[in-house]
């Protein structure tokens, strides 16, 4: 058993070597199925998983290490868990790819098409996906979901675009990590139209346009976009925003009703933290861990590899 996750829940670890005996009833906990390099294969654990845990009363699921192609034994738990969907009808919670890094790397977390999952489970209020090498989304549609979250070191543009034409009437929080193009990350601003004109999106409360190498570009059409009106929170935080971004968001509209902004790690001067600061008297602003640009005016993300 390790930690709590963010809804409080204990969780706790069902593996590779996880006695049957003694374990906490279903409802109690969020489970974490994982196993580990050269042990029992993933899908033998979740086959175990099936048969000695109550999933009718299972409510939040994560998927740690599965194993990965390079070793020849990676089994994509998604599609395991849609083939047994109607065996997790309280399921609202799914977090995949719950790794530490020395299980394995974000940038090579293996992932395939996760459309299904909102088929599969139109009740699921909370998705985490971790990692994003060949990550795949399609149109989806979905009442229930209310926090959406992609951390990676390059977050592809179709999902990105898949993203921004999603239909989430009750969607509160939206992450996207979307990294450097050389690890994939290749969406532009063009394709997060549909997630800045707030169309699709009427509950969001949070956006999270994070760890970006154009997040400069972002952050100057943030500063007219309508959805951020609505918004509660906003981060730009993780990425290379500089005082080019920090100055279109100055002279954008107004940010005075978030209660919070966060620019973690970014590259902002001193004077221009003061600026913002002095503009929102109000809000709570993150500027930890700012960072000075590189030798030839370089920046870069803060979670790469």
């Amino acid at each position: 058993m390790t930690t709590e996750d963010d809804s409080g829940l204990p969780v706790w670890e069902f593996a590779h070597d996880t006695e049957d005996d003694g374990l906490p009833k279903a409802d109690t906990v969020a489970w974490k199925v994982m196993t580990a390099l050269g042990e029992e294969p993933f899908a033998e654990v979740f086959q175990r998983f099936l048969r000695t845990v109550d999933t009718t009363c299972v409510s939040e699921l994560l998927f740690g290490y599965w194993g990965d192609d390079i070793h020849g034994n990676g089994q994509y738990p998604v599609d395991m868990l849609v083939e047994v969907g109607d065996r997790f009808p309280a399921l609202r919670l799914l977090y995949v790819g719950d790794m530490e890094s020395d299980e394995m790397e974000l940038s090579r977390i293996e992932h395939g098409d996760i459309t299904p999952l909102f088929g599969a489970f139109p009740a699921l209020e909370s998705l985490e996906i971790c990692g994003a090498s060949g990550l795949k989304l399609g149109p989806v549609r979905n009442k229930s979901l209310k926090l959406l979250r992609f951390e990676s070191v390059g977050l592809p543009a179709e999902v990105a675009e898949a993203v921004s034409a999603a239909d989430l009437p009750n969607l509160r929080d939206l992450d996207l990590w979307l990294g450097r193009a050389v690890w994939g990350g290749d969406a532009t601003v063009s394709d997060l139209a549909g997630i800045l004109d707030g169309q699709r999106l009427p509950s969001l409360r949070h956006l999270g346009l994070e760890n970006s190498e154009i997040a400069d570009e972002i952050a100057s059409q943030v500063a007219s976009a309508p959805i951020v009106a609505r918004l509660e929170s906003l981060s730009l935080g993780l990425g290379t925003i500089s005082d080019l971004g920090a100055e279109a968001l100055l002279n954008g509209q107004s940010l005075t009703h978030l209660k919070q902004l966060d620019l973690r790690y970014s590259y902002l001067t001193d004077p221009m933290a003061e600026r913002i600061r002095a503009a929102m008297p109000n809000t709570e602003i993150d500027f930890s861990g700012q960072r000075r640009r590189l030798e030839g005016g370089r920046r870069y993300v803060a979670i790469s590899e």
